[in-house]
């Protein structure tokens, strides 16, 4: 048995998230993965389509080149907002608008 005890043992993933809420920027870090997830959620094209994300009080705020892929994506909104949410394992939007 090495000399650290078994019982102050964490995951580093847990140390990883401690830190982030000392430091008091967890919510930055989920934003963060919630916009590198994008591609994934939404596929390569329409990622390429997309300008820019930012969140804003729990609003994704979406810019798109087209005026029709902006029609096409409002008609999936929930679907994209849901799965984005669990893509970071908690509702961090309530809300997409697009651009």
């Amino acid at each position: 048995m090495n000399e650290f005890s078994r019982t102050n043992e964490k995951k580093i993933s847990q140390v990883f998230h401690e830190l982030l809420r000392a430091y008091g920027i967890s919510r930055q870090y989920d934003e963060y993965r919630l916009k590198s997830e994008w591609e994934n959620v939404v596929g390569k094209s329409i990622a390429e389509q997309t300008l820019s994300l930012v969140i804003e009080k729990e609003v994704l705020f979406v810019k798109l080149k087209s005026p029709s892929l902006r029609q096409e994506l409002a008609y999936a909104k929930t679907r994209l907002m849901n799965a984005l949410n669990k893509s970071v394992g908690k509702e961090l939007i309530r809300e997409i608008v697009f651009n």
